[in-house]
């Protein structure tokens, strides 16, 4: 039997099952990419519901794997040097689990950059801009007055969204066949829908990455990974 009890995280999170990957997170556009991942991979793992919330996400237990204090996080109780291997940042996940799994990531090593493009791409750019109109267009920024930053994070997104369109062109995937980069982009075109962004935005008006994310959420694994751990619990 795998033992975590070195990882201050398991005090407070309990493994049941201690052999299978560990995962903290929260359903959201961050956190799923890895609980998606996970499913799609075949990967046996645990997930433990950590809230966004100052008693979860800044305690002293989460702090000791991610000093980041955001979701997700892992433990690997099989890494790869014989030994439990920690990990944040969901970009860093993403890259190990499909190495891990040998699944996403390409066939070859001019594909594997590809896709790993891709996902620096959501990482860099859809991530912390996408989240950024969330804030201004729905959430507590919202309420200030002053326009402009509501105004630079549409401006924004709309040409981040149009980058995505074009990259569709003539391909159902980001980067060709299924991989990472799309499991790390299409959750946080799905989360303009709850930011009630899509009208702003114009998103019927790109017909690629509407179809995009229509063919990634009829995917099975991907409804599983959009409720695990479940927002409630």
């Amino acid at each position: 039997m795998t033992d975590l009890t070195a990882f201050k995280i398991s005090q407070r999170w309990p493994a049941k099952h201690p052999d299978r990957i560990q995962l903290y997170s929260f359903p959201t556009p961050n956190g799923v990419k890895v609980s998606i991942a996970l499913e799609e991979m075949g990967l046996a793992y645990e997930a433990h519901r950590v809230t966004l919330t100052d008693a979860d996400v800044k305690s002293p237990a989460y702090l000791s794997l991610n000093p980041n204090n955001k979701i997700p996080s892992i433990i690997d109780p099989n890494g790869p040097d014989g030994a439990p291997l920690a990990l944040f940042e969901s970009g860093a996940i993403l890259i190990y689990l499909a190495e891990k799994s040998g699944t996403l990531i390409g066939n070859s090593a001019s594909q594997r950059m590809e896709i790993i493009q891709w996902l620096m791409f959501q990482m860099g750019g859809i991530g912390p801009m996408f989240g950024q109109l969330g804030y201004f267009y729905k959430f507590a920024g919202s309420q200030i007055e002053d326009p402009r930053p509501r105004e630079r994070y549409i401006a924004e997104a709309k040409r981040l969204l149009n980058v995505v369109e074009g990259a569709l062109d003539g391909k159902d995937w980001i980067a060709g066949d299924y991989s990472i980069a799309d499991i790390a982009i299409a959750p946080w075109l799905r989360a303009l829908d709850i930011y009630g962004a899509r009208e702003t935005l114009g998103w019927a008006e790109h017909p690629r990455a509407v179809a995009y994310l229509e063919r990634f959420l009829a995917r099975p694994a991907v409804q599983v990974g959009l409720n695990t751990p479940p927002r409630e619990g």
